[in-house]
């Protein structure tokens, strides 16, 4: 299935579930996160949404975590310099998301600076995203 323009730009600019983010300093922030997965990279991200993705695209997760991914279109800062500042991002699948500010992927703990959307999208849809 071909992708088009008409459907990026729904996904990216369109209607989603507003949900609040970290609206505290970005100091508390990386701080908590700290204090709850010690040692593991992190990435303050704004501008985000969460994914949620077709669980029949997708292999099941565990501990019955929904398949979704962070799609964010402006990195704060990564503590591994993996992405550069402006830059955007795409997670990989989530492996928590108790903490409605702390995203976290088996590498990666992604804080949610500010208000961000919840959207659905085909898998084919967001893995076309591409740098």
């Amino acid at each position: 299935m071909v992708i088009s323009l008409d459907e990026v730009t729904e996904f990216l600019y369109g209607a989603g579930e507003l949900l609040e983010g970290w609206t505290g300093t970005r100091v508390d922030l990386v701080q908590a996160a700290h204090e709850r997965f010690s040692g593991k990279a992190f990435c303050l991200v704004q501008r985000w949404i969460l994914v949620e993705l077709p669980p029949e695209e997708v292999e099941p997760l565990p501990n019955g975590i929904a398949p979704m991914v962070i799609f964010a279109h402006d990195v704060i800062h990564d503590s591994r310099r993996r992405f550069a500042p402006r830059s955007w991002v795409r997670s990989t699948y989530a492996v928590s998301f108790e903490h409605p500010c702390m995203f976290e992927t088996r590498s990666t703990i992604y804080l949610l600076v500010g208000d961000g959307y919840r959207k659905q999208a085909k898998l084919e849809l967001v893995l076309s995203l591409q740098p």
